[in-house]
């Protein structure tokens, strides 16, 4: 099941977004979301989300779209992480052409350990449903 992480600047979790109607291939919106993502909004620091399967982690045309409207909505550039059970790849949007390109994750100020078990986490929960 697609599973998404809300999250600090300091890479520590806010809010895990695990919404009834979510699949393989499918994570809704929903209220709550936006809700978390605008009274964070100043310490926000990015979404990861799942695509739960082994191999590559690229964005959807559909993740691309979500990430462009979140960031315009909030007026912050944000990380973005794309997480499979094998991989983990960062995206942020070049400001130059509005593109979302990868990236690493120097700039967060969280230890790569921690980074790395919240990762576990977050595909802990993609594979168990919740």
């Amino acid at each position: 099941m697609e599973t998404a992480m809300v999250f600090d600047e300091d890479g520590r979790p806010i809010f895990w977004h695990e919404p009834p109607g979510r699949s393989g291939g499918y994570l809704p919106d929903s209220r709550s979301l936006w809700d978390v993502l605008w009274e964070n909004r100043a310490r926000l620091g990015g979404v990861a989300h799942t695509h739960p399967w082994d191999g590559q982690a690229y964005p959807s045309g559909t993740d691309v779209t979500t990430f462009a409207a979140v960031e315009a909505g909030l007026g912050k550039k944000l990380l973005w992480p794309v997480v499979t059970f094998t991989e983990v790849r960062y995206y942020v949007r070049n400001p130059l052409t509005s593109q979302y390109v990868e990236t690493d994750t120097a700039f967060m100020r969280t230890s790569y350990l921690d980074w790395i078990a919240q990762m576990d986490e977050l595909r802990r929960r993609s594979r168990n449903g919740g």
